[in-house]
């Protein structure tokens, strides 16, 4: 018999659980489908969200051929073959088949090249599914072609419908007297992925008829390959990675880059973080930790495992090594808040271009003061917009270079 989860894949979009921001009445996908006309996008969102089986179901809604590759074994090769096979299925009066590829993150830029023709005449309607931000993974061309939509974790209401429906309609399950006693274990394990819950309601109902906290709990440690746990370790070991660089600890950022390099992390993921790390955690105390950070994370897409370890190793302990200031990170969620408060404050007139001869007469550009013509480069005037003058967004915090430069702006900005 196949396993639970598969058992239970919906259908149809009346019998897909969750996401009701892209299937609801009204969304997006739904109203594709409704109207038969569906262009390509991305599925961007955890494992187990239905990113798979939304691809089937449109397919199958739109009464199409779909074609099916993974990024992790398909090459240029397999792409083009598809391809081929999509134009001669195609009939004038049908749309477009699904070419539907899964963990699209891991395709080379040559294999994303080969799709954009096809996708463009409309050949083929790419459906991608990803766990990773898309705008770092997927080439400009091809993200440009397609729609991207973010899938969300199940809720516990989602997850909770998914079990009552296994209980009642599952051809293994609706037969058999089950009792369910508590449920706290079962979505705390699942973490919103709906394919790790019917996995472990499988797993569990295999073994009795009563389900409680205790027997979940006892399954999972009983058999600890049952249950996926490298989507909750990816989650963990990337926290405390970035937790002890913050916290200046190179050897425990060393221990955990060690973790997930062993555990198959892909590398790609560990040198965005880095980025994000050299940028918020280190900021202006050091401003060359962001330059080795796009250092490493170019070299892990130059040259790949197992080298780029000793790369991610070296910006690692750069960063880890390095004073810290989130200043620029506080300032800039500082100045987004101010402006969601105040709304679209009219830049003053004195700094706006006038390209136009109308805009000169309106003002625009009078009585702008060009910094270069004056002493040091710099000369006093207003910047901000007239209500806002004297708000402060940036605030300098305790280390040499900021030191530095709070500095020269109090000496330029002092009152007379």
């Amino acid at each position: 018999m196949q396993p639970l989860a598969e058992r239970m894949r919906p259908q149809s979009l009346d019998d897909f659980v969750g996401q009701k921001h892209l299937v609801g009445e009204g969304a997006v996908i739904r109203r594709m489908l409704e109207q038969k006309r569906v262009s390509s996008f991305i599925l961007w969102g955890p494992p187990g969200v239905g990113k798979t089986t939304l691809a089937f179901i449109v397919a199958k809604t739109l009464e199409v051929p779909f074609f099916s590759l993974s990024a992790v074994t398909s090459g240029v090769k397999d792409v083009r073959e598809v391809i081929d096979k999509a134009k001669s299925s195609r009939f004038f009066s049908s749309g477009s088949p699904i070419l539907f590829i899964d963990e699209i993150h891991r395709f080379s830029k040559s294999q994303q090249d080969s799709l954009l023709g096809a996708v463009e005449q409309g050949v083929i309607t790419l459906i991608g599914a990803t766990t990773e931000n898309p705008s770092f993974e997927v080439i400009r061309p091809l993200l440009s072609r397609c729609q991207v939509y973010v899938l969300k974790p199940l809720e516990k209401n989602d997850l909770q419908l998914l079990i009552d429906r296994a209980l009642k309609t599952d051809v293994g399950l609706r037969e058999r007297d089950i009792e369910i006693r508590e449920t706290t274990a079962l979505m705390r394990y699942s973490g919103g992925d709906a394919r790790k819950l019917l996995n472990i309601l499988d797993l569990v109902t295999n073994e009795g008829d009563v389900i409680s906290d205790g027997t979940v709990t006892s399954c999972l440690q009983q058999n600890p390959l049952a249950y996926d746990k490298e989507g909750d370790m990816h989650y963990d070991l990337i926290s405390a990675f970035i937790k002890s660089v913050r916290g200046s600890c190179p050897d425990a950022a060393l221990y955990y880059l060690a973790r997930m390099v062993e555990g198959g992390e892909q590398p790609e993921f560990i040198a965005r973080r880095l980025v994000i790390l050299a940028s918020e955690d280190i900021g202006l105390a050091n401003p060359n930790a962001l330059l080795l950070a796009n250092a490493a994370f170019d070299t892990v897409h130059n040259i790949g495992w197992p080298e780029a370890r000793i790369a991610l190793a070296e910006a690692t302990v750069y960063l880890a090594t390095s004073p810290k200031s989130n200043s620029a990170y506080m300032g800039i969620n500082n100045a987004i808040e101010f402006v969601r408060q105040t709304g679209n404050l009219p830049v003053p007139l004195h700094i706006r271009n006038a390209p136009t001869q109308l805009m000169k007469e309106l003002g625009y550009s009078d009585g702008y003061k060009y910094a270069h013509d004056y002493k040091g480069n710099f000369v006093r005037q207003q910047f901000l917009p007239d209500g806002a003058e004297g708000q402060v967004f940036w605030k300098a915090q305790d280390n040499a270079q900021e030191s530095k430069m709070k500095a020269r702006m109090d000496s330029l900005w002092q009152t007379d």
